[in-house]
């Protein structure tokens, strides 16, 4: 983080774990506490000079590149009511090390804030660590999903994983309770999705028939366990079956509407399931999502060597299965 001056101008120059990065995103990373649409603000007024010259915030910077800022007036950010309100959170780690982290998100935790929610998973660890110079986001998970979720430690790290990732690299695996009988003839969904806006203004995705017009989505599906019987039957539900989903594109919500796509949704899902059976699962000890990304494998972002790393399943969701009678067919 660089420290700021309200009365003289200040020089920063360019590290190699910067470069490549727009000098937007660059500023609104060093200069912490400074509102982003200042710094926009003194970008385009030309006060903000790139090797001397006049720039845009789309600009990519390179190493040694010298950045001038102008004197600049800042808060004390550890003072801000804003920032005292975000709770320090390490959460479980899974795997870290110099350039990358792994930890077990658990459910109802969003990864960033925004959309009616003041901080995530992201900010809780940057207040954990206010050391840490970079600790960004490699990808996303639902707010009511958990598991494992990747987070970068350096630019360079980051860059390589999203690479990566566009090359469909990393293994995902996830596991999911669906509601009714899963067929087992039905083992990928390859079905396009379109996002759309719902009635109360939320992110909705679903199916769409014409592959112009929404995204490639293939997810692989395998079941792991059959539940039905009489215990079951009684709370309203004939079968659950238990799923292990591997994403081969990771489109929004892509499990959830894949699995509604064939009338098995997940359980415990609000926003793509069964208003009704959600409350009945409820009463039997189901409080939220059934979805948890178990598994990841990727190659690491600079040593190459493959991680293959493992979240078990929840507490809450390894009683919910305890409870359940099995298929006996």
């Amino acid at each position: 983080m660089t420290v700021l001056s309200k009365d003289s101008v200040q020089f920063l120059s360019v590290g190699a774990e910067s470069a490549g990065q727009r000098l937007d995103n660059y500023l609104i990373r060093e200069l912490k506490g400074v509102p982003k649409s200042h710094i926009q603000r003194i970008i385009r007024s030309g006060e903000v000079r790139l090797n001397k010259k006049r720039c845009k915030g789309t600009d990519r910077i390179a190493v040694n590149d010298e950045i001038r800022l102008p004197p600049i007036r800042v808060a004390d950010r550890m003072a801000c009511p804003d920032y005292l309100a975000i709770p320090a959170n390490e959460f479980e780690i899974i795997y870290e090390d110099d350039v990358l982290l792994v930890i077990n998100k658990p459910s109802g935790v969003a990864v960033h804030g925004g959309s009616g929610v003041s901080f995530g998973v992201i900010e809780q660890l940057r207040r954990a660590r206010p050391e840490a110079r970079y600790l960004e986001l490699v990808h996303r998970l639902d707010k009511d999903t958990s598991g494992l979720l990747m987070i970068a430690k350096k630019r360079s790290a980051l860059v390589k994983l999203h690479e990566s990732i566009r090359q469909n690299h990393p293994h995902k695996v996830y596991q999911a309770l669906a509601v009714g009988f899963w067929p087992e003839k039905v083992q990928h969904v390859k079905l396009p999705l379109i996002k759309y806006t719902g009635a109360q203004g939320e992110k909705m995705v679903r199916v769409t028939g014409n592959n112009q017009e929404g995204q490639r989505a293939l997810t692989l599906f395998r079941v792991l366990q059959r539940f039905a019987g009489q215990q079951l039957y009684t709370t309203g539900i004939k079968s659950l079956t238990l799923m292990e989903a591997t994403l081969k594109t990771g489109r929004t919500h892509q499990i959830r509407v894949h699995m509604q796509s064939q009338q098995c949704p997940i359980a415990g899902d609000e926003r793509y399931g069964d208003y009704q059976i959600n409350k009945r699962l409820q009463k039997a000890g189901l409080k939220r999502m059934f979805l948890h990304a178990s598994e990841l494998t990727l190659p690491h972002p600079v040593s190459g060597d493959i991680l293959h790393l493992i979240a078990p399943l929840p507490d809450e969701l390894q009683q919910f299965l305890l409870s359940l009678p099995s298929d006996p067919d």
